[in-house]
């Protein structure tokens, strides 16, 4: 588990490999990940856009930016929290992401909330058969 706080907004992030949509014959290894976001603070804020840095085994990077997660933009009051999941196809058996979430306050100001970089890591089981 990977954690970051940034203005008393906690990111906790779960990665996990996905051994059923992978195939390492063909170069495919998909991790998913869990995002738990906590509004910690006293003000209530909302997620306006996220920026990913993903970068594979061979330091091939690759960035993406967007409205909200997963098609949403949710709103956090003050003890909230929000959680979702998605995923990730690399070429490679190995990859660290790392990124960071634009929030929104009620007056309208604009700040980023830091997403801890987490390692996609094929289990120690599988390690040896690629």
């Amino acid at each position: 588990m990977y954690r970051a706080v940034t203005r008393d907004i906690e990111v906790v992030v779960e990665p996990f490999y996905l051994e059923e949509q992978s195939n390492p014959e063909e170069n495919r290894y998909v991790w998913g990940y869990r995002i738990t976001i906590a509004n910690e603070s006293d003000g209530t804020v909302q997620l306006r856009a996220r920026y990913w840095k993903i970068t594979d085994g061979n330091g091939q990077i690759e960035e993406i930016r967007g409205p909200g997660v997963i098609g949403e933009q949710p709103v956090l009051n003050p003890g909230d929290s929000f959680q979702y999941s998605s995923g990730c196809p690399l070429t490679t058996t190995s990859g660290v992401m790392v990124g960071r979430y634009s929030m929104e306050t009620e007056t309208g100001k604009l700040f980023d909330i830091e997403i801890p970089a987490f390692s996609l890591d094929l289990p120690d089981q599988l390690r040896t058969l690629n």
